[in-house]
């Protein structure tokens, strides 16, 4: 795991890297500014253009978003950054993922990008899920030890789960993605702690997509060689 992290952490602002790291931070920076005017008069506005009939969904809405912004300032972005993050990995996965194997693995079938509106889903899923499983570990914040780190075994988990299955989906169904993320769920989620102690490192963290993309798609293919020794055995030089 360690020589992942490391060849993760080498290539992270490489050229081809650097490119894709303009592009995600920009629209990092634009869903912050998005969610900052939702929780302050969007919702009003978007009440008044949709009608009355949209008041309880948006106010449950404006709640969770008013709720994720303090929680998140207070925990140092644990919360929200993670959860922006999520939309922009799985947008710029695909293009991280393919620098990541033409660099360190010319030689292996490459993986195919995954459609954008799939993609979409599987980055709003992972948002969504990660704010609402950062909502309910909210209230144990009070316990300061406690709290923080609930919120960091949270992180690790929904930020392992999301990269390595961007990383898997290249190479299979998403239903065998996440299969396979369950059969190796231990190792997924020691990857997920550092990913987590990166988007704990404020500024930095607006590059977790690239940092947390390249990792698992080194994991996932030490997985795959692992996977081939078994079924054919072990590559003997001549």
């Amino acid at each position: 795991m360690l020589a992942s992290v490391f060849k993760a952490l080498d290539q992270m602002f490489t050229p081809p890297f650097r490119a894709v790291l303009f592009k995600s931070v920009g629209l990092v920076i634009v869903l912050f500014r998005l969610l900052g005017w939702l929780s302050d008069t969007g919702i009003s506005w978007l009440e008044t253009t949709m009608g009355s009939w949209a008041h309880g969904a948006l106010a449950v809405v404006g709640w969770i978003i008013a709720v994720a912004l303090g929680v998140g300032l207070l925990a140092g972005a644990v919360l929200l950054v993670p959860a922006v993050t999520a939309v922009v990995a799985s947008l710029f996965a695909d293009e991280i993922a393919e620098i990541v194997e033409r660099t360190h693995y010319p030689a292996d079938r490459p993986g195919r990008a995954l459609p954008l509106i799939r993609a979409t889903i599987e980055g709003a899923k992972i948002a969504l899920l990660a704010v609402a499983i950062y909502l309910l570990a909210a209230p144990f914040l009070l316990f300061a030890g406690i709290g923080v780190v609930l919120f960091f075994l949270a992180t690790a988990w929904v930020q392992g789960r999301q990269y390595f299955e961007l990383a898997a989906m290249r190479f299979h169904s998403v239903a065998e993605a996440k299969a396979l993320r369950r059969i190796h769920q231990t190792t997924v989620f020691i990857g997920g702690l550092f990913i987590a102690g990166f988007v704990s490192i404020p500024i930095l963290n607006l590059a977790t997509p690239l940092f947390g993309t390249a990792l698992m798609v080194h994991v996932y293919k030490r997985l795959a060689a692992r996977k081939r020794e078994r079924i054919e055995g072990p590559t003997r030089s001549p």
